[in-house]
């Protein structure tokens, strides 16, 4: 019979089987399959070598029998060039099923066993977080629209230095799905970043310090950023201080070896400035951690810096010998390094006391026993260095402009 919207509805199953396939007399190989319970289904079957190939071409319901013939002349045409369109039909239903999300579980896993935990925190936040809205779509589909368009998001929520970090995150992703043959091609590469990355040489002027410092709020932010500036100690450090790593009778802030980067434990000697700003933070009652909410240490470190950015430009701006309304691109490490900088350049500070105070334990006389000593016999020369640096600040920020 033709195949008919009215004949294909009048079709009934013959006694004791469970589906019948009734082909078109006109084109050779359509068809439609009726099924026990009354879902019809148009095919088209078609034989490749010594084997019969079937193809489905929608429900009965959803496809017009016009649209069904169409179809299907469609993918016979195509088994006459050496085609299969059922293979291909597959393939593609695989490649649909190869998802972001899916890479970036795989990557993760990988990444897990070459990268620094702190490195890995940041990528599997990255993936998991500022990526989500993509995490469905199929690896294959991912283009340069949709990822320009999620890093501008991504700049706009978190600021322009977290989109690049996202956009270097996946893109690594991505090389790595190019070897293990899940990608073509790398589609992060032709996008730009949302800011140009900052020089790691970025030492601050006295200036810049000030107009820092007094953008600086109340809050955990604030702090932390002032204690940044007196200790020279690392972001995650300070912005997961715990009470119980303070003592306050020998104004000491103690790191244990699982909170620093090298793994070796360290001794912060705190100024009585950097210890007032401690002693003033609020007490959260039931937890440990000086700043930020939740479980962790502080986290909104993008959102309240580009609003840091703003109150340091009207600083800028309020001062006859600045030159320039805003403050040059700059990043929290700058602070680090700009203590190291100042103490050996300014104050005099002997390098290897330096090191002592940041925590960079390098060269043979500092490793092993050795070190455990050398690192004993430097507290006094820390505490006396961070008293002096304390006084260095605070002279040119209360210095009159």
């Amino acid at each position: 019979m033709r195949l008919t919207r009215p004949n294909v509805t009048r079709l009934v199953l013959p006694p004791g089987k469970s589906e019948t396939i009734v082909f078109d007399d006109a084109l050779p190989g359509f068809g439609v399959r009726v099924r026990a319970g009354g879902k019809r289904t148009w095919i088209a079957q078609y034989r490749l070598g010594t084997k019969q190939r079937r193809i489905t071409l929608g429900s009965v319901e959803a496809v017009d029998p016009d649209e069904a013939r169409t179809r299907a002349k469609r993918a016979l045409a195509d088994v006459q060039l050496g085609n299969d369109p059922q293979a291909e039909k597959s393939q593609a239903r695989a490649r649909a099923a190869i998802t972001l999300g899916s890479i970036a579980v795989r990557y993760l896993d990988h990444a897990k066993t070459r990268l620094r935990p702190r490195s890995y925190e940041e990528v599997e936040r990255h993936l998991t977080r500022h990526w989500a809205p993509l995490r469905e779509m199929p690896i294959h589909d991912v283009g340069r629209r949709n990822i320009a368009g999620r890093l501008d998001d991504i700049a706009k929520q978190h600021g322009p230095f977290a989109s690049n970090r996202a956009r270097a995150s996946l893109s690594a992703m991505f090389t790595w799905a190019m070897r293990q043959g899940e990608a073509e091609a790398n589609p992060v590469i032709a996008t730009g970043k949302a800011t140009d990355e900052i020089s790691r040489d970025r030492v601050l002027s006295d200036l810049e310090i000030t107009a820092i410092w007094q953008a600086c709020r109340d809050d955990d932010y604030g702090r932390i950023v002032r204690l940044l500036i007196l200790t020279g100690q690392r972001r995650e450090e300070v912005g997961a201080m715990c009470w119980s790593e303070i003592d306050r009778t020998k104004g000491m802030w103690r790191l244990p070896m699982s909170r620093t980067k090298n793994g070796l434990p360290h001794d912060v000697p705190l100024s009585a400035q950097a210890l007032d700003i401690i002693e003033a933070t609020p007490v959260r009652p039931g937890r440990n951690l000086i700043f930020g909410q939740g479980e962790g240490g502080f986290q909104g470190w993008s959102n309240s810096k580009t609003a840091m950015d703003k109150r340091i430009s009207e600083f800028l701006k309020s001062q006859i010998t600045a030159n320039k309304s805003a403050l040059s691109p700059w990043r929290l490490h700058d602070l680090r390094r700009t203590m190291v900088t100042q103490m050996n350049e300014s104050l005099g500070i002997l390098p290897h006391v330096v090191e002592a105070v940041v925590n960079h334990i390098t060269g043979p006389s500092k490793m092993g026993v050795a070190g455990v000593y050398n690192r004993a016999g430097y507290a006094a020369e820390k505490r006396i260095s961070l008293e002096r640096w304390a006084e260095y600040v605070f002279a040119r920020i209360n210095s009159p402009k």
